[in-house]
């Protein structure tokens, strides 16, 4: 089973929609997760309601840090956008998606962003399988 890691800073918005469309995606061939440089200990109300309307519970995941993926192997890590804030982490791929924060953006353009992060996480998906 591979393993993929999102990372962003506060792990309550990109990372947390990554992580969904990866389970979403991914179905018994990835196990997917996601964590924070610095993160906020919840999950935005945005990115929950932006995922309910696509059927995903958020609702169920955690804002986590990094230190909670200490010693683990992943096949791919994707932060997204974080830069510096984002620390390395080994993996056989590592990317850098540079996707902008949505956490102030309107209703409207947080759902472009959900809805980009979602066709990168299929792509990426797709590339990763056998």
């Amino acid at each position: 089973m591979k393993k993929l890691l999102f990372v962003c800073v506060e792990n309550s918005n990109r990372s947390q929609m990554a992580e969904a469309f990866g389970k979403i995606h991914g179905g018994e061939e990835f196990l997917c997760y996601s964590a924070g440089s610095r993160p906020s200990g919840k999950v935005n109300p945005m990115a929950i309601e932006a995922m309910d309307e696509l059927d995903y519970d958020l609702n169920i995941h955690e804002s986590l840090p990094l230190s909670t993926i200490e010693g683990m192997e992943f096949e791919a890590v994707i932060s997204m956008g974080c830069g510096e804030d984002c620390p390395f982490v080994p993996s056989k791929l590592r990317e850098d998606w540079g996707i902008p924060d949505p956490k102030h953006l309107s209703p409207k353009e947080y759902r472009l962003i959900r809805d980009y992060i979602g066709i990168k996480v299929r792509l990426l998906i797709e590339s990763l399988r056998d």
